[in-house]
């Protein structure tokens, strides 16, 4: 078997957990006190929210140690599996260098693949592998087409400020001053690993027509992947957003997906956005 090795920003579902040869290595959260907590389950998305909302200081997030991807590894090595790693945005995280350096360090060879994406981009690039894989072709061959199809996954979102994005580092303070301007609500993009200013808008209505139009910007929908609304700590956010891609885009497979803690950390609270594959690969 083809083992798909991924990390916690992923933010797969319980089903995708639950498949054959899928193993996630868990991202770790730091928070005021002090405290760590494994981004692993054991402290559910709502929860998370719940305490990032009450401190005070932003928590910080750990990527995995080389350790728990060389235990991985030879997990998969000693079953005999080949693994295809698929890590969070280099440019956001040293999970991929930490994967390196830990296949640096086992006797079989490791494909290692930046996402250049997170969240559900990231799981995206997944489920394709997952596809590939049950449909019988190899390794290499799987990996040439991530390698393709993580240049055309996009995410645009609406989040309530930019503060968590520059208090984390993702983005510089000249871009979060724009970006924060009295009644406008910034939107940003994911894309080739990036974290930018893609748009605003006047309040959440005119910052949701600008993230609509990025989407028309960015190449449109591939409807053969489907897309995702990904949202914070209120899901009632997804359902203009639900709304619009199936009333004015036509789509029909369209999921909703909360953020998980490594990404909620950045994103903050009251973020809402879509995530999916471009028709193009610009």
């Amino acid at each position: 078997m083809i083992r798909i090795i991924t990390d916690s920003a992923a933010d797969l579902t319980a089903r995708e957990l639950e498949r054959p040869g899928v193993v996630v290595v868990p991202m770790a959260i730091t928070f005021e006190d002090g405290t760590s907590q494994e981004d692993d389950g054991s402290m559910t998305k709502d929860e998370f929210f719940v305490r990032l909302a009450s401190d005070s200081k932003l928590p910080r997030t750990s990527q995995p140690s080389p350790a728990a991807f060389i235990e991985a590894f030879t997990d998969a090595a000693d079953a005999g599996d080949e693994m295809i790693v698929i890590t969070v945005a280099q440019k956001l995280s040293g999970t991929y260098q930490c994967a390196t350096m830990a296949a640096g360090d086992v006797d079989v060879p490791v494909h290692i693949i930046d996402s250049e994406t997170a969240t559900q981009g990231e799981a995206v690039i997944v489920r394709e592998a997952l596809r590939l894989r049950d449909q019988g072709f190899t390794a290499a061959e799987i990996v040439d087409a991530l390698e393709s199809l993580k240049k055309r996954v996009r995410i645009v979102a609406v989040v309530d400020s930019l503060k968590h994005l520059q208090k984390g580092g993702r983005v510089s303070a000249a871009v979060a001053l724009v970006g924060g301007a009295l009644g406008i609500k910034p939107v940003i993009s994911l894309y080739d690993g990036a974290v930018k200013l893609a748009g605003k808008g006047r309040g959440r209505p005119g910052a949701l027509v600008a993230m609509f139009k990025q989407i028309d910007e960015m190449g449109g929908v591939d409807a053969d992947y489907g897309c995702t609304v990904l949202y914070s700590d209120d899901k009632g956010m997804a359902g203009p957003v639900n709304h619009y891609l199936h009333q004015n885009l036509k789509l029909d497979d369209v999921h909703v997906s909360q953020i998980g803690a490594t990404i909620g950390t950045h994103v903050g609270p009251r973020a809402v956005g879509v995530v999916f594959v471009s028709q193009n690969a610009e």
